[in-house]
């Protein structure tokens, strides 16, 4: 794959001499040969030229679901890391949400061969537990060594306190990253979304940030008290982020992530009752989405992620309290995260978090393989049905302002362009 990017602008903070500087990258057998302000090609090498090019490396997404195996109408993992390449992403960590769970190498093994041959990179999460049941450890060393980054009971909380101990105990022997979904699930009971005053007046039953907060709390005790690896997925709420925080300032080695709807949307969009908006954990209020934010911004927060999970309309389109929560978020994560923070923070937030998972961080210099993505940071736009490339169209997005385009990537040798 021969490639000469024109006129490039470079969005590298790490690299002051190219950062915000236009620049032609030409690009041979997947390895940047030369950066200069004017470059000539020949004949077998593609230039790509487009309106208000910007370049970067490669974006990194922490939590992303698929279905295939075992959900396949929902999205395959052929199209799924073609919508994360064609949405910007060149690395995306793999939930294990599928059916069956992959809670053993083999499993692992299967996902990492399904994902080969995309410009995309698929980074797979094995279960914590075995058939993510909540009761037995599943064999975590071997699917470790096997290519797994992480260890989760997807959107499950872990409700007996001693496993988690034991979890964080026995991964430290290999330097495993331990997750631990932050609701508490007697507390959540039947509860749909925020319980609060939009909640009521719904007549929606309410799920209060204490089901998350208490779940926190406890997991951050037990990890003051192991010592370890834990990564707190998707947090939603402002008493969340100064737990964290304070974790944080006592040496804690804690992680987390916030997803990109919880920072976009509050619970007033939930007045029409319409299920796009159902996701877990749930939108909660203005100011939390505030806290979260600021809690961004100073770092309390590792990551942003799209959370992205395709849901087919049978699971959507019945009664809120009947809907399964999800929404897709890989199409839309760019343009949003761009509305909130504008384009240097936007590209920060979007290439960092590589090394918790242990994947290994690009460069972008001469020399180096090429790991980028392709984008136009301006222009607003209308999120639309045509702008969703996965198999499920439930997006949350769809109808909202979002700002910028994603042209698409240059990874392992191929491009989504």
């Amino acid at each position: 794959m021969n490639m000469l990017l024109k006129s490039a602008k470079i969005v590298c903070p790490e690299n002051k001499e190219l950062h915000l500087k236009k620049r032609d990258i030409l690009i041979k057998k997947g390895i940047i040969e030369k950066i200069g302000v004017s470059l000539e090609t020949t004949s077998n090498t593609k230039v790509v030229e487009k309106n208000n090019l910007h370049v970067s490396l490669g974006w990194f997404d922490s939590s992303v679901s698929f279905g295939e195996p075992g959900y396949e109408e929902r999205e395959t993992i052929a199209n799924g890391l073609y919508t994360a390449g064609k949405s910007g992403f060149t690395d995306i960590v793999l939930n294990p949400n599928t059916h069956p769970v992959p809670d053993t190498s083999s499993d692992i093994v299967f996902l990492k061969e399904r994902g080969l041959g995309n410009a995309t990179t698929l980074h797979p999460i094995g279960s914590l537990t075995k058939n993510s049941e909540g009761v037995a450890l599943a064999e975590l060393f071997d699917m470790k060594n096997a290519g797994a980054v992480g260890f989760y009971d997807f959107k499950k909380q872990i409700s007996n306190p001693n496993l988690l101990k034991i979890a964080l105990l026995y991964a430290q022997n290999f330097d495993g990253l331990v997750y631990s979904f932050p609701q508490d699930g007697d507390i959540k009971g039947k509860g749909v979304v925020h319980e609060g005053e939009i909640s009521t007046k719904l007549g929606l039953k309410g799920i209060p940030a204490l089901a998350e907060e208490l779940q926190i709390a406890r997991d951050l005790f037990i990890l003051e008290y192991t010592g370890g690896k834990l990564h707190i997925p998707t947090i939603s709420s402002a008493g969340s982020v100064k737990l964290i925080a304070d974790a944080k300032n006592k040496g804690l080695d804690v992680s987390c992530s916030v997803a990109v709807h919880n920072l976009f949307f509050s619970d007033n969009t939930l007045n029409s009752f319409d299920t796009h908006f159902k996701v877990s954990p749930p939108l909660r209020t203005v100011s939390d989405c505030k806290a979260l934010i600021k809690g961004v911004k100073k770092g309390t927060i590792d990551y942003v992620t799209s959370d992205h999970i395709p849901l087919d309309i049978e699971h959507k389109r019945v009664e809120f309290d009947n809907a399964k929560s999800g929404s897709l978020g890989l199409e839309s994560a760019f343009g949003g995260l761009n509305a909130i923070f504008g384009l240097e923070e936007t590209i920060s937030l979007l290439i960092k978090g590589r090394s918790r998972f242990q994947v290994k961080t690009p460069t972008l210099k001469e020399g180096s393989n090429a790991c980028l993505t392709l984008f136009n940071p301006e222009g607003e736009y209308t999120f639309d049905t045509k702008d969703i490339l996965s198999s499920s169209k439930n997006s949350m997005f769809l109808g909202s302002k979002l700002k910028g385009r994603v042209y698409g990537i240059i990874n392992n040798e191929q491009s989504t362009l």
